[in-house]
């Protein structure tokens, strides 16, 4: 009798670890300036070498790369496991992330890389880690910063046009769980000096675009948009030209769930500007990632939200005048061996 209920208690256990549905964590960091030590001379990283201003050695180097690996190691004990997409974005190349992926507290993950250098004046790109073992990589390509066809009120002339140079964008198209998923990383440009209140529509306007080809080529597609968009998701840039939504309900086709909207007005952000909390660091999906078919991947709440922004104590200065915001890597031009300026942000999805 003994054996028989245990062997019933067994076959219990079993069917409901079986039934136990896969989630996969997608995320996005702004690692905030994850230069090497080395001299490019096609990128603009004087200040982040031995003898530059930051005067940026090996050794803060390898602190920078333990601190943003502790990050997505914390944030694997906060989702339940490692990230199966984190885009990034403020990195110099391919090398810092090959870097990143080997330190030991995210080895595990067996991170895989996709990258390309980029155009931008700053010396910058945006890339992304996914794991083999979740995420089935079919092919990726990067989206330049073309101004020709678009339906924005652009203000720049077209000498400004012709030297523009900014981040590209990128997408990776792969699988999972035997579905079709497109993912898109953007860093859109700065607002520094008031700039790029057409130029922020724009980038939008160019990814949606493709995403809308995406759709048409793998009816069911799921899509999901990352990235410093510079922006708030209540930013034209995302309501009209990325055609955000806020509401889950509301979500048509053609159109993307914005589920940091509703994030930003319960008062969380993931950056501090003069004493405003804004979320610049946006996961934005499509209609088939919110309506899904049965035993389909569909985006799932994580707590009271859709999505989340990981912003705990160690991330957040905890002294002095920039207390309560993201504790960075420098202040005033003095290395204090901080994170970023930026909190990162998850998703969950699954079936």
């Amino acid at each position: 009798m003994k054996r028989l209920v245990t062997l019933l208690i067994f076959l219990t256990v079993a069917i409901c670890v079986s039934a136990q549905k896969q989630n996969y964590v997608v995320g996005f960091y702004n690692v905030e300036n994850l230069f090497d030590i080395y001299d490019d001379p096609a990128k603009n990283d004087e200040q982040f070498l031995p003898e530059g201003s930051y005067n940026w050695n090996q050794d803060k180097y390898q602190k920078k790369l333990s601190n943003i690996a502790r990050v997505i190691s914390e944030i694997k004990k906060e989702a339940g496991a490692f990230h199966t997409i984190l885009g990034v974005c403020e990195i110099e190349n391919r090398r810092v992330l090959e870097d990143l992926v080997k330190h030991k507290s995210i080895a595990g993950a067996g991170y895989k890389i996709v990258h390309y250098e980029s155009p931008d004046r700053r010396g910058i790109d945006v890339g992304l880690l996914y794991r083999p073992d979740q995420f089935t990589y079919l092919d990726s390509e990067t989206l330049p910063f073309v101004f020709e066809g678009t339906k924005v009120a652009i203000t720049l002339s077209k000498e400004e046009q012709d030297d523009f140079r900014t981040r590209d964008a990128l997408m990776v198209h792969g699988l999972i769980d035997g579905e079709h998923v497109a993912v898109y990383v953007a860093h859109l440009p700065s607002r520094v000096g008031g700039k790029g209140e057409d130029l922020r529509p724009l980038g939008a306007e160019i990814i949606y675009k493709h995403a809308q080809m995406m759709e048409k080529k793998y009816p069911g597609i799921k899509i999901i948009v990352m990235g410093d968009m510079n922006d708030n998701p209540t930013d034209e840039s995302m309501t009209k030209w990325m055609h955000g939504k806020e509401n889950i309900k509301d979500v048509k086709k053609g159109d993307f769930f914005s589920p940091f909207t509703e994030v930003l007005e319960d008062g969380t952000g993931t950056l501090s500007y003069q004493g405003t909390w804004n979320i610049y660091d946006l996961i934005l999906v499509n209609k088939s990632l919110t309506k899904a078919k049965r035993n389909s991947l569909v985006i799932k709440k994580i707590d009271n939200y859709y999505g989340q922004v990981f912003d705990e104590d160690f991330l957040t200065q905890q002294s002095g005048k920039y207390k309560g915001t993201p504790f960075r890597t420098f202040s005033n031009g003095a290395f204090i061996n901080g994170y970023s300026d930026h909190y990162p942000t998850y998703i969950i999805i699954g079936k």
